[in-house]
Formats: structure tokens, sequence, C-alpha cells
């Protein structure tokens, strides 16, 4: 049987750790796209109380499981009727977590933990290894997918035939793109690329996984830390591309990166997934940049021999 079912994204402009104030704006949004929209889905970015960037101040970020968070997704979709996807850092038992929830308005909440924390994330939580497929009395089977757990074919595949609908959200920070001479060519060449990996990459995965996505993505300006040198500045952005997506790749609803904040709904169809592309034996879905491929390899090792350390000191325990 199918059926069809009316679904909002949400693309936030949001600060780097000021979780207070994110949550308060994540509310307004979501309400927001209540309004205009009336959807029954309304799904927000993973980190969606602050941004996954390489800063210090990332170390105040995470909340208990059941923390603000989780109380805000969980306490709108009881309240608006509507089921809510987000994602947020969350501690639980002296490990932090990238955690995904999925909130049915009868109080029903699945939720899926990021198997790779990406490059420099490292730092600030571990992986996860639930497969993210679940039951939910709304969508039906439905997938979990958070930050570049959409750019791996490891991830479509555990998906693949098996979900009728593919929910989560994206935190995709660009190069540096404002410096000058060779490094502002460089940056700005990269840029040019990662937008557009960005922009086929919810299509491919719904092809892959053979059912619609609804993928949100965090969008704006950004100042982190350059990874190595903590003193040095790194001027970014988020790339956007939040869309909603058909099984066959057909994009139904999108808002780029020039786009800033908003929200977009489309209606999809639930039906037995029919994925259409093949799984290839490979890491990556995208075609990745030299840049990512190198810095994903170099990050990861890094931040993970710095989170087992702050681990041992008792420095993820959080309020």
């Amino acid at each position: 049987m199918t059926r069809q079912i009316k679904i909002a994204a949400i693309q936030p402009a949001l600060a780097l750790a000021d979780v207070d104030n994110n949550l308060t704006r994540l509310e307004a949004l979501i309400r927001d796209a209540h309004r205009e929209h009336q959807p029954e889905v309304i799904a927000v970015p993973e980190a969606a109380s602050a941004p996954n960037v390489h800063h210090p101040a990332m170390r105040t970020v995470a909340r208990r499981e059941r923390g603000e968070p989780y109380r805000l997704l969980t306490g709108l979709a009881r309240e608006l009727g509507v089921v809510i996807g987000g994602g947020y850092l969350s501690e639980r038992d002296g490990d932090v977590y990238g955690h995904y929830i999925l909130a049915d308005p009868d109080g029903t909440v699945n939720s899926h933990d990021k198997d790779i924390p990406t490059m420099w994330e490292q730092n600030y939580y571990t992986g996860g290894h639930d497969d993210g497929v679940f039951d939910s009395p709304t969508l039906g089977s439905v997938g979990l997918v958070s930050g570049w757990e959409w750019a791996r074919y490891r991830t479509a595949a555990r998906l693949r035939g098996r979900v009728q609908c593919v929910v989560g959200g994206m935190c995709w920070p660009t190069t540096p793109h404002n410096w000058f001479g060779p490094l502002g060519w460089w940056g700005n060449r990269d840029h040019r690329l990662q937008k557009e990996l960005a922009r086929k990459l919810p299509g491919q995965v719904a092809r892959l996984v053979g059912a619609p996505v609804v993928h949100a993505s965090h969008v704006g300006p950004i100042t982190m830390h350059m990874p190595g040198l903590p003193k040095v500045p790194y001027r970014t952005s988020m790339l956007g591309e939040t869309q909603i997506t058909e099984r066959d790749g057909t994009i139904l609803a999108r808002l780029r990166e020039e786009d800033g904040e908003g929200h977009v709904a489309a209606t999809i169809e639930l039906a037995e997934p029919q994925p259409l592309d093949p799984i290839e034996d490979t890491f990556w879905i995208p075609d990745m940049t030299l840049t990512i491929r190198t810095t994903f390899d170099l990050a990861n090792i890094h931040g993970k021999a710095n989170y087992q350390v702050r681990k041992i000191l008792g420095q993820h325990i959080t309020r």
C-alpha cells in the first residue's frame, strides 16, 4: 500500500556553541514551518543545538540525552501533533554521541547515534553502533541519517530496501573561501566543488536506498579554529542544500546556501522501497575533493586520541 504525507524541512543559521539561544531560534522556526505548511513531519539538521565545528567552546555543547534539546523536540511534537526529527550532541554514561531523534506526537521516540564523527568532530564525541532503522507510528519504516553518514555507501547499504523514508540532517562547513592569493583561489575552488557535491547527495541517497529523502541542513557563516593551528581563525560557511526528494532523486523542495535560513515543504509518497542505483565497493558516494579526503583521515586520528584523553579525565560529563 502507498500513501502520501506532507513533510517540512528547516534550514537554520545557528551560532557557535550558543545552545540556549539556538534552541530558542529553532523553536521559532519549527512553529513558523508548522503554521505555514501544516505538515505531518518537520525535520531539522543534525547538531541542531549548535553547529559541529572545531573550537574549544564545543566542549560546552553536549547535553544529557534527555536534556533540553530532547525536551524541546519531543514537547513540540506532542503540542503541534507532528513528527519532529532533529539532532544534538548528547551525553550518556560518560560518552558523548551525535544523537538524532525522531519524535512522534503519541510519545514514541526513536533515536540514532551517528556512526563516525566527521574530522574534528572526533574531538567532541564518539561513534554509535545502531543501524538507524525504526518503525514510526506515522511514517512506517524509517531510516535516520546524520551528517556525513549521508555521504558513505555503507549507510545506503544498511538502509537499502528496508525503509519507506529517510530522514536526517547535515552540518557541512566548507573550506575557508575569503583568503587572498593562491590560498584564496584554492578555497574558492574547493567551495564550488563542495557545493555541487552537496547539491547532488540527497538525490543520490534516495536512488541508492529506494525511498524518499528529507535532508535538513545548516546554513550561514561561522568562524572556527583551524585544526592543528588553534590560534588561526577558520572563517567559513555552512553549505545549506536542505532538500526533500522523491525515491528517484527528483528534488521536490530545496533551499540553497544562497537562500539562507528558512523552511520548505513537499508531499512525498510512502511505499515499498525500490532501489534504483547499485551500491559500489568504495567508501564515499560523492567524488570527494582531495582536501576533504586528506583532512578526514588526519583530523579523525588526532580527534579520536584527544577524545579518549578527555574521557579518562572525566571531561565529557555534562550538566
